[in-house]
């Protein structure tokens, strides 16, 4: 198939460790934005689940780095696995676009990591999640043009994504909490406006990578990313029921709607892992059509 990189072994733990880094990315980023945009209407106890998850990602991103590192290593070298620790050839995968890229997320990892420091802890915290953001636009496909274009769309993409995402295990648990459904339909009230913005930054970046909607058939990239918006599809559509169904019915106390809106929640995030999936399998073995 045009555009479409050999996969082997190598390739498999690549996309893997890179699906694991985005999810720890945008948990580690959610958690951070949840934190402090919720920090008046959430409970003690789910504003604890948030940090606590924000915190856990922070330190299963840095090491995901570090496992990286060593399969780009490995890659580069045609040495199979004994490349992943010789130091000519991780010193190689350092200068390469994945090192300008750990520098940014790692300094944003750790940053979110302030979030342990009470008072002024977590205005650090909320730089890291813009560190950890740009770190995604000195590697991969946002490296072709128009190069500021498309720094910019995925920075605010991976943004929007991260406050969405982010949220999904706090709010499960909100849904159990008393005042819960207040904190539900507020936040449904400002995923509005992040949904917009994440559809119209995704579909601008497809559009400066794929070139026409032609170029989507026929190529990997272009198929990988129909099948990652139909998964999107799908998970906008859970977070539509739950808006307009579940929430109310939770607020209007009836039997059965806190469990039916954690179901749900369970569902959205299940379609995250394989839009996570999708997203990495995309970056790693597919060429965008403009540069074919």
């Amino acid at each position: 198939m045009t555009g479409l990189a050999p996969i082997d072994g190598l390739v498999v733990l690549a996309i893997l460790a890179k699906a694991i880094g985005y999810s720890a990315a945008l948990i580690a980023i959610g958690g951070v934005l949840f934190s402090f945009i919720f920090a008046k209407r959430a409970e003690v106890s789910v504003l604890h689940l948030a940090r606590k998850l924000a915190i856990g990602a922070a330190l299963v991103g840095l090491a995901v780095l570090a496992v990286r590192f060593g399969i780009r290593a490995a890659r580069i070298s045609g040495m199979g696995f004994e490349g992943a620790t010789d130091p000519m050839m991780l010193g190689f995968a350092w200068e390469s676009p994945l090192g300008n890229a750990a520098i940014w997320r790692g300094i944003g990892e750790v940053a979110i990591l302030a979030l342990l420091i009470p008072r002024f802890g977590q205005w650090i915290a909320m730089a890291g999640t813009v560190a950890v953001a740009i770190s995604f636009a000195q590697v991969g496909h946002a490296l072709g043009e128009p190069r500021a274009a498309l720094a910019v769309l995925l920075v605010l993409h991976l943004l929007a994504a991260a406050f969405w995402v982010g949220a999904l295990i706090p709010l499960r648990r909100a849904a159990l909490a008393p005042a819960g459904a207040d904190l539900l339909h507020y936040f449904g009230n400002l995923a509005a406006g992040g949904v917009a913005a994440l559809i119209l930054a995704g579909t601008s970046l497809a559009w400066l990578l794929s070139g026409s909607a032609t170029a989507l058939f026929g190529t990997a990239y272009g198929l990988a990313l129909l099948v990652k918006v139909a998964i999107v599809t799908v998970l906008l559509g859970f977070a539509a029921w739950n808006k307009v169904r579940l929430v109310p019915d939770l607020r209007a106390e009836k039997p059965g709607a806190a469990h039916a809106l954690r179901r749900s929640i369970s569902m959205e995030i299940l379609a995250v892992v394989l839009i996570l999936l999708a997203t990495a399998t995309i970056t790693s073995v597919s060429t965008p059509p403009v540069n074919l």
